[in-house]
């Protein structure tokens, strides 16, 4: 039986230096397959995939090699964050299954509490057979949630990790023009659902409504981009369409690719072609 084959979308809290994105982006190797950078978020999307067992290896080097050169105090950007390598999420590809990701999850958060001091905050199946997402550990760290792994109080200079094991998602950025921070804010409230979680975010000079479609076989970019841009005031319009990471296959195929353009995605940006044509893996920094 081959091993399992698993995807992680590591957020790290550096989206400016291209030296220091070079040397996190050398840090997972050849299983590294989309780096997007994001100076304004001050944050960078770094995909990696490939058998469960090496890839956690891989994750463990960038873990390790951000925890020692970045540094949370001080650090700005427009997107929400509480550690340098801010979130890790497991995602099974093809036949493996969530199972897979789950150890996965728990073998990193343990060994990050243990090695390095990170105070790690699990989401997706819990032990005690609950469920707990990504926005829970956000609003609940520290207060209403303590570690699951790691000390009980922030590392001094690379905060907490969230760890996930979750099904494949799309994150997706749409920047706006013609709107106010509060009517941005607005729109983003006005079009979440339990299939798409949505920030309003001030970036430059302009606005954006950042998007997970955590369902994307329900809301995928086309179904996203017609609810922002069915909310816009008069005057306003999507100036910009991005994808940020990685998109699977068969959110891809159900994408009308008479809109490709529009929606800012490629058969580039499927995950499943970057597992198998290297030549299609990229850096952006």
């Amino acid at each position: 039986m081959s091993a399992p084959v698993l995807a992680s979308a590591i957020n790290v809290s550096e989206g400016r230096d291209p030296a220091t994105l070079e040397l996190l982006a050398d840090a997972c190797g050849d299983l590294l397959l989309d780096l997007h950078r994001d100076a304004d978020h001050h944050r960078s999307v770094l995909t990696m995939g490939g058998p469960a067992v090496d890839l956690l290896t891989r994750v463990q080097t960038l873990v390790s090699v951000a925890v020692r050169t970045l540094d949370l105090d001080g650090h700005s950007g427009v997107h929400p964050r509480f550690g340098v390598v801010d979130v890790v999420p497991f995602t099974p590809v093809g036949t493996a299954d969530l199972d897979s990701a789950i150890e996965a999850r728990d073998r990193l958060a343990i060994w990050a509490g243990a090695t390095l001091g990170i105070p790690c905050f699990l989401y997706g199946p819990l032990p005690d057979g609950g469920v707990r997402s990504l926005p829970d550990v956000r609003r609940g760290a520290f207060v209403a949630l303590q570690p699951d792994t790691g000390p009980t109080r922030p590392h001094q200079s690379a905060g907490a990790m969230a760890v996930g094991a979750r099904a494949p998602l799309v994150a997706y950025n749409l920047w706006l023009s013609g709107l106010t921070a509060a009517e941005t804010r607005a729109v983003a409230a006005g079009i979440r659902s339990e299939s798409l979680r949505a920030l309003g975010l001030v970036v430059g000079r302009s606005t954006q409504v950042s998007c997970n479609l955590v369902d994307p076989a329900r809301v995928g970019p086309a179904e996203a981009y017609d609810r922002v841009a069915a909310s816009l005031l008069p005057g306003a319009r999507i100036e910009k369409a991005e994808l940020v990471g990685l998109i699977p296959a068969a959110v891809l195929a159900r994408t009308p690719e008479n809109r490709f353009a529009e929606l800012g995605v490629s058969p580039r940006d499927s995950l499943e072609a970057r597992l198998g044509d290297p030549t299609l893996r990229k850096r952006r920094t």
